[in-house]
């Protein structure tokens, strides 16, 4: 891979763009833009003329971090929900503010509790690509509420707001209070456990004010998942996954691992019906249901869909989840479209920046 030209902290003009992810002091003082796992991304912005540095981030040195995103016009973030424990809720506070005093922040921590957590499924449940949603918010509705609509079928229950498939829970009756328990952190595997168990292990997603929201199982999820990636409201390419961490059981009993995403451009034949969907019109309706306006969506993003029941239709998508926080790995056809609005973002910002005023003694 060819070297990716550095700028020395002392030069004359600071960086105009940042990409900011998460690390440790040793990473920050590095800072080797070549050594990220944004390399690709870095050289891609340095060959189109864009000053790009890191901004490695950590909550022990938040306020440094500070101090170098007020110095560009604009940051691309990329941090989960929780990092080594750890909340956004420093992180998040620190993009607020220098979003309001004029650096663009993608994504902008608003756009994601709008768009980015499990709530979109309660937003979209009417939609064409919606599905049997309901919010949880205490102990009593688990006992409740969702022991009676597993008691029609199996149910997944996803914390409001995660990562990495933690906090997500397959459920299902299996009579005599029996339950299939299935979390689908990588690794775990299912287990058979009374109704009290299921409580149990869900009930601190829901205390202190937390929630989680129950989605309807989808059957044909053996069939994989299809991950659409978009710049914008447009679609940039494609991740499938035949085995993901709910594949269901095989005839011995054991579940096969998760395999991996495989990436493809925009123009996967596999994919095309979904594609026109979304860019003629599921877009928009999500936006508009999670209360998003267009020039707010996130310059990088994704919308997992499963398969859901065949109709006259044709192939019926069912929304999983969408990404915004850390949209990462992506397909390398990402890379071309959003290095390229990311130039219009800056234009458009140099466009607008003040101007310096003319010395009256010269």
């Amino acid at each position: 891979m060819p070297a990716i030209p550095s700028i020395p902290p002392a030069s004359f003009a600071p960086p105009r763009l940042a990409i900011l992810y998460p690390g440790d002091r040793a990473l920050r003082d590095r800072a080797d833009p070549s050594e990220s796992r944004f390399a690709p991304l870095f050289e891609a912005f340095a060959a189109a003329g864009v000053a790009a540095r890191p901004a490695v981030y950590h909550d022990d040195f938040a306020d440094e971090v500070r101090t170098q995103l007020l110095q560009v016009q604009a940051v691309l973030v990329w941090h989960n929900p929780i990092e080594g424990g750890r909340t956004r809720a420093v992180l998040d506070a620190l993009l607020r503010e220098v979003a309001a005093r004029g650096v663009f922040v993608s994504t902008h921590p608003d756009t994601i509790l709008r768009l980015g957590t499990k709530d979109i499924l309660l937003a979209v449940r009417d939609l064409p690509f919606g599905s049997d949603a309901w919010r949880v918010d205490s102990e009593d509705a688990l006992r409740t509420e969702v022991a009676a609509r597993l008691a029609h079928g199996p149910r997944v229950l996803k914390q409001h707001r995660g990562h990495s498939g933690i906090g997500v829970w397959r459920i299902e009756a299996r009579g005599d209070d029996r339950y299939t328990l299935q979390h689908a952190q990588r690794g775990a595997l299912p287990e058979t456990v009374a109704f009290d168990t299921v409580v149990q292990r869900l009930a601190p997603h829901v205390a202190a004010g937390g929630h989680m929201v129950d989605q309807a199982w989808q059957p044909r999820l053996a069939e994989g998942m299809v991950r659409a990636y978009l710049v914008g409201d447009r679609v940039a390419g494609f991740g499938h996954q035949a085995i993901n961490a709910l594949h269901p059981a095989g005839p011995d009993g054991i579940a096969p691992p998760p395999g991996p995403r495989l990436y493809s451009g925009p123009g996967d034949d596999r994919f095309q019906d979904l594609r026109r969907r979304l860019e003629n019109g599921w877009v928009d309706l999500l936006a508009e249901h999670a209360g998003v306006a267009r020039h707010e969506l996130p310059l990088l993003w994704d919308a997992d869909f499963l398969l859901g029941e065949r109709s006259g239709d044709g192939e019926r998508y069912v929304l999983c989840e969408v990404n915004v926080s850390s949209v990462a790995p992506f397909p390398p056809a990402a890379i071309g479209p959003l290095v390229a609005v990311v130039q219009r973002v800056l234009g458009q910002r140099a466009e607008h920046a003040p101007r310096p005023q003319p010395r009256l003694d010269q």
